[in-house]
């Protein structure tokens, strides 16, 4: 069937059904129609054999599915009644001699690989990228804020051990497939158009094995496991996704390789926290610290202790910035360590420290931490 038979002839008025017509109403159509116009009823009268044909060639196409979406999919490429000519104002199908492939002319390079016909050049399969892989690793919060290199075994597709990629039975090389050649695709002709599709006869690939490989069935790969030591940087989060340029599974057909994404779990500390680039730390102080005012050293997440100088009459939970302690960032700088100061009360006293503990009540006796806190909860008088 030709271009011009795709564009210019509307099936579906020659069954006189709509374009959204079910299967059943279809068939019901032809077969009407059919019946009226069929050469042994109408002996001798050529118009009646001539609307036959066109009934049964509109009807060869509607009610194979594959074949009526093809068609739909061209008439609305180009307008439902024809294509109309460029310059000339007219419309095929309307009195104006037109044929698809003249207009294309040298131009069938470029639409080659859309309309069948002339000119069509077929392209090489694409190189492939291969898949990407995930694993999961959980590290120390230490190894985390450091960075560190931690091995990982994955599975994934690479080529078939048995028969080192080729898919042949022994190793045997596979021979380039006749009916895509080499290609891997071929084009379906659904009338004025082709439409690229893997070749069913080699899936693809582009090779046909004679006699496959027991191990992978003739595709050439095969699941395997593969041990590769990997560097997290330093900083990473818990639950942040790292990934990792080319380190997943291997491309096909010269494709590069995927990525690799790495969820991480950081097992907590016993002493520090994480806030964002901040590392965060409880530190307890006594209550002559909080009140007198000290200088009191605190740990840093692998260096040396830093002094931390309290002001007098620091409350409890106050917190305090000891800048570049904190988590490595991107940029090479370093976040803060946030140190929260926790008033300890004692739990027991020796008769000594009561009664200190008495005298400070009696000199501070005026104070009265609680002063306005029942006016406050009280609501206003209107």
């Amino acid at each position: 069937m030709s271009t011009r038979d795709w564009l210019e002839k509307d099936y579906y008025a020659a069954l006189g059904v709509p374009k959204d017509a079910k299967p059943e109403e279809i068939k019901k159509a032809y077969r009407r129609l059919a019946r009226e116009h069929h050469p042994d009823a109408n002996k001798g009268a050529t118009s009646s054999e001539e609307k036959f044909k066109t009934i049964s060639e509109a009807y060869d196409v509607l009610s194979d599915p594959e074949r009526r979406k093809e068609y739909d999919d061209a008439r609305a490429l180009f307008g439902s009644g024809g294509f109309r000519v460029p310059g000339g104002g007219g419309r095929a199908g309307a009195g104006v001699p037109f044929d698809l492939g003249d207009l294309l002319g040298g131009a069938g390079d470029v639409f080659g690989g859309i309309f069948g016909g002339r000119g069509g050049t077929t392209r090489a399969a694409a190189p492939r990228r291969g898949a990407d892989l995930e694993a999961e690793v959980t590290l120390s919060f230490a190894d985390a804020l450091s960075g560190a290199t931690v091995p990982l075994r994955l599975a994934s597709e690479k080529p078939c051990p048995t028969c080192s990629g080729t898919g042949g039975k022994g190793g045997a090389m596979p021979r380039t497939c006749p009916v895509c050649l080499g290609v891997g695709q071929t084009s379906k002709n659904a009338g004025g158009f082709a439409f690229s599709e893997p070749c069913r006869e080699c899936r693809g690939r582009g090779l046909v094995v004679d006699d496959p490989c027991p191990d992978c069935s003739g595709t050439g790969r095969a699941m395997g496991s593969t041990s590769i030591q990997v560097r997290l940087p330093a900083g990473v989060a818990d639950g942040q996704r790292v990934r990792l340029r080319g380190k997943g599974a291997p491309g096909e057909r010269g494709g590069p390789a995927g990525d690799l994404i790495v969820l991480v779990h950081v097992a907590p500390h016993r002493l520090f926290g994480r806030r964002g680039d901040a590392l965060t730390l409880t530190v307890p102080v006594t209550f002559p610290e909080a009140a007198l005012g000290a200088e009191v050293k605190v740990p840093t997440l692998g260096g040396a202790p830093v002094t931390l100088k309290i002001p007098g009459g620091t409350t409890n939970g106050r917190t305090f910035r000891v800048r570049g302690k904190g988590v490595p960032r991107k940029d090479g700088t370093t976040g803060d360590l946030l140190v929260t100061v926790e008033v300890v009360v004692p739990q027991k006293l020796s008769a000594e420290a009561r009664k200190a503990v008495d005298l400070l009540a009696e000199a501070t006796a005026g104070e009265n931490p609680r002063n306005g806190l029942f006016d406050a909860a009280t609501p206003p008088r209107e």
